[in-house]
């Protein structure tokens, strides 16, 4: 049976760019020394003490973040209250705040197991809904290499690692400024894993 997944995002506006200071004039003999500095990797802590049988993918699917990224850093947190964004199981599908969440947030991800009773694979699933805390958005109609292509490619798909198109618009997202021009995140995606047909919604 050919499975099928309906779910639903409001299009959000791509990022404009990033804000840059000024830097001051320098001495020509002196200039390479006014190269401008990477951006510090942005931290991100999580908590996935209610995530039950989801833990192991959960820890697969953030270490396949953490090698494709060099602005922000995902690790769990030294307290559960102490989380930017939680891990959380529950019987239904699988759900998140849409970020992207940074230090001091509140995000959640839900991971349902209807979406594993379809038969999708749990580090997928897991890698895809921190893509959306991360700030991606859902792409149903892309190949099993994008991780936010989700159930698209059907249930034989168990790519869990973002590649480098996904892994440079997060990046993107955590340069310096970037936080400013996102007001409007925060919202809810619903992913709905089925093969029923299909529901978007986002809330």
């Amino acid at each position: 049976m050919i499975k099928r997944i309906v779910a639903v995002a409001a299009l959000i506006p791509a990022m404009l760019g990033t804000a840059t200071g000024v830097a001051a004039a320098q001495p020509a003999h002196s200039a390479h020394s006014a190269a401008k500095a990477p951006a510090a990797v942005i931290t991100l802590t999580y908590d996935a003490s209610r995530a039950g049988q989801w833990a192991s993918a959960i820890t697969q699917g953030v270490q396949n973040w953490n090698a494709a990224e060099h602005n922000v850093r995902l690790q769990p947190a030294s307290s559960p209250g102490a989380a930017d964004y939680v891990y959380v199981a529950t019987s239904g599908w699988p759900q998140t705040t849409l970020g992207p969440i940074f230090p001091g947030g509140s995000g959640e991800v839900q991971l349902g197991q209807e979406a594993v009773d379809e038969g999708y694979d749990m580090t997928r699933i897991a890698a895809h809904e921190t893509g959306h805390i991360l700030g991606l958005l859902d792409h149903y109609t892309g190949p099993c290499s994008e991780i936010m292509s989700g159930h698209g490619p059907g249930t034989a798909c168990t790519n869990a690692k973002p590649n480098a198109s996904e892994a440079a618009k997060v990046d993107r997202y955590y340069a310096s400024g970037a936080k400013a021009l996102l007001p409007n995140r925060q919202r809810v995606v619903v992913d709905v894993w089925s093969a029923q047909g299909s529901l978007a919604s986002s809330r």
